[in-house]
């Protein structure tokens, strides 16, 4: 499984996986979705597996903890973001975080957010599809083998947590209809375009204060004082971070204090099977899109951007109100208390919050063969081989 020149790698012939499934997510037919789409796909492709049902909320989390991961080729994950959440973090408590994170991690959707299989499946050059589409396109590129190399978004909290997003941290807008959308779970992903119009129908803003370290400009080195968290956490050191309570490095770019509808920093392409929301292409390695709309947006506006989104057209529209820029860093500090964060779907506290890109922390089930942006085949620094 030695990836070559830091590009991609394979899974072996004889693979063995642990399939992590929860029976409640999305619609609530994830069961009855892997033996009549996914198993008979994996016997074809002589992929023997060990399947595990969640119970609960963290119970993924708890699982990975105390999992001998040798006993698999890959683990992989049957649900929505959110277990995927689930399992990264479980793997980034273990006490061999430095290698369990290298174990290989596939994505199956059957949940009501399938944005990082929706990514997947775009990187592979698939059309955008939804529901069995999707996931007959994803365990395909698990029989395939192919891996390769993701990035991790490492965030810091001002109470002290330190979390591990593969997909996204979202604010204001997007997290709120997260939040409110999750009584209407049973209808999938429909419930994001019902809870979307709902929220417009009583249009918020937040307030708060903004700053990130644009991609490719010149850092003048390692703060004096990086964050590093409390004793007790471990993971990467986030080097371009300082601790919340000082101010951030001079070379950032700040957002005067503001109101705004949303923010968000997303690492793929795709924020639902059906919002491609970052059409300009991957995010190269180490470096993910962050996204903002300014308050005095109108409803309409807001609404033609999402539509908009389904085909990546969002931003052919002009709209003065909402803001892109590639970064590698960013601090994002609310100052009334209202909205609510949402990580990879999962939802967080109002507080600050800062988050740093990590480069190819992880191996993923892809069907892309060449390494994204700013990773060159045989050159600079290869990710370290999977597990």
């Amino acid at each position: 499984m030695d990836p070559a020149g830091g590009g991609g790698s394979l899974l072996p012939e004889r693979c063995r996986v642990l399939v992590l499934l929860n029976p409640r997510g999305g619609k609530g037919k994830a069961l009855q979705l892997f033996w009549s789409h996914v198993q008979p796909l994996l016997a074809q492709a002589g992929i023997s597996f060990t399947l595990m049902l969640t119970e609960r909320r963290n119970h993924a989390r708890e699982l990975v903890q105390g999992l001998e991961l040798g006993r698999w080729d890959a683990l992989v994950v049957m649900s929505g973001d959110g277990l995927m959440f689930e399992v990264v973090n479980g793997l980034m408590e273990r006490p061999d975080w430095e290698t369990a994170i290298r174990k290989p991690l596939c994505s199956l959707p059957a949940g009501s957010g399938n944005a990082l299989a929706a990514s997947l499946n775009h990187y592979a050059g698939y059309e955008q599809v939804t529901n069995e589409d999707l996931l007959t396109n994803c365990t395909l590129l698990l029989c395939r083998r192919l891996l390769e190399p993701m990035n991790l978004l490492s965030l810091q909290t001002a109470s002290g947590l330190r979390l591990f997003s593969v997909l996204s941290l979202s604010w204001g807008f997007i997290a709120d209809v997260d939040l409110e959308s999750e009584k209407f779970r049973r209808l999938g992903e429909l419930r994001f375009t019902l809870g979307t119009f709902l929220r417009l129908a009583a249009l918020r803003v937040y307030r708060g204060r903004l700053a990130y370290l644009p991609a490719g400009r010149g850092v003048p080195g390692v703060p004096a004082s990086p964050a590093v968290g409390r004793q007790d956490q471990q993971g990467p050191t986030d080097a371009h971070l300082v601790p919340l309570e000082e101010p951030v490095p001079a070379h950032w770019t700040v957002v005067p204090e503001q109101d705004f509808v949303l923010v968000l920093a997303l690492l793929h392409s795709h924020l639902g099977s059906e919002m491609f929301a970052a059409p300009m292409g991957r995010s190269a390695a180490g470096t993910m899109h962050l996204f903002y709309v300014r308050a005095g947006v109108s409803r309409a506006t807001l609404l033609r951007l999402f539509l908009a989104m389904e085909k990546g057209r969002h931003l052919e529209q002009a709209c003065p109100y909402l803001v892109y820029a590639p970064v590698v860093a960013f601090r994002l500090e609310p100052k009334d208390g209202k909205g609510v964060f949402a990580a990879d779907g999962e939802l967080l506290v109002s507080e600050a919050v800062q988050g740093q890109v990590h480069a190819n922390c992880i191996w993923m089930v892809s069907g892309c063969a060449e390494p994204p942006p700013g990773q060159k085949p045989g050159g600079g620094s290869p990710p370290e081989k999977p597990l």
